[in-house]
């Protein structure tokens, strides 16, 4: 029998956060068996470690309907079983998008995970690319930030950014759930990322997720990342500085990641805390 462990990660002052499954055992385990346990455990992501050496662990990510290159947030869930059951320390995760270094540690709110994403970096969106983005949200280009630029940022997976002039917009955030699923689907991203400027070094953020067959997911680690490249493309975030993302506040969720550039690689490093679901 697998056992599949439920933690939360980036909570908020111990609350919220995003579910993700934790086999950290799958040794033997299918592909097939992997989504069958994904779709069975229906959080957006699950995330498999299969057998490595030392603190070297290979990891695959499933969400209900189809397996995941990098998932952020079932990264930062699995350090913390893993530093639950081990003790805190340097972790590396082989994932299909590349090698994640995360580094786990004992704080007085818990424990805290910091993964630095394959290397980040981000580009214009096209006119068609933001006309497909906008429609099945119904928005239009006015509703948009124009001091911020539409990208398309990468950080082991591509998720469109979009700023929001108005915290309403942002609020009221939906969306014609099949409609950007197609979007999506051809252009080959994972979430849409949007969000809405809060102060000098914080942002409110939302994340769409249909490929995963998820309408919004209340923390985003992978977006988080390929967000870091997107700020550091624009000369918003340079080496010693952070920022903070506030996710899941409207869904009931909140989440706190902490974003800031790798200074030893092209990555971004994302920050947060996990802590398991009580049964």
């Amino acid at each position: 029998m697998t056992e599949v462990l439920r933690y939360a990660a980036f909570t908020a002052d111990g609350t919220g956060g995003n579910p993700a499954g934790v086999v950290l055992d799958a040794t033997g385990l299918t592909e097939d068996q992997m989504l069958a346990l994904a779709a069975e455990v229906g959080y957006s992501e699950t995330a498999f470690v299969l057998p490595g050496s030392g603190d070297s662990h290979p990891i695959r990510y499933f969400s209900p309907r189809a397996e995941v290159a990098f998932c952020g947030h079932a990264t930062i869930a699995t350090a913390v079983a893993l530093a639950d059951r081990d003790g805190c320390g340097p972790l590396r995760f082989d994932t299909p998008a590349g090698p994640v270094a995360v580094l786990t540690e004992a704080t007085t709110t818990g424990v805290t995970a910091t993964l630095t994403s394959p290397p980040a970096s981000s580009r214009p969106a096209t006119a068609a690319e933001i006309d497909a983005l906008l429609a099945p949200f119904g928005w239009r280009r006015e509703q948009l930030d124009e001091t911020w630029p539409v990208h398309v940022a990468f950080a082991g997976n591509a998720h469109p950014v979009l700023a929001v002039a108005a915290r309403e917009t942002l609020a009221d955030f939906d969306y014609d759930f099949d409609a950007l699923a197609a979007v999506m689907a051809d252009a080959g991203w994972a979430t849409v990322h949007v969000f809405r400027q809060r102060g000098p070094a914080e942002f409110d953020v939302r994340n769409a997720f249909p490929p995963g067959g998820v309408r919004e997911d209340p923390a985003t680690g992978a977006a988080a990342a390929a967000f870091g490249g997107y700020l550091r493309t624009l000369g918003r975030l340079t080496v010693g500085n952070r920022v903070v993302l506030h996710q899941g506040e409207d869904m009931g969720q909140p989440s706190r990641l902490v974003v800031a550039p790798d200074p030893d690689s092209d990555g971004v490093q994302v920050t947060g805390t996990g802590a398991p679901i009580p049964a």
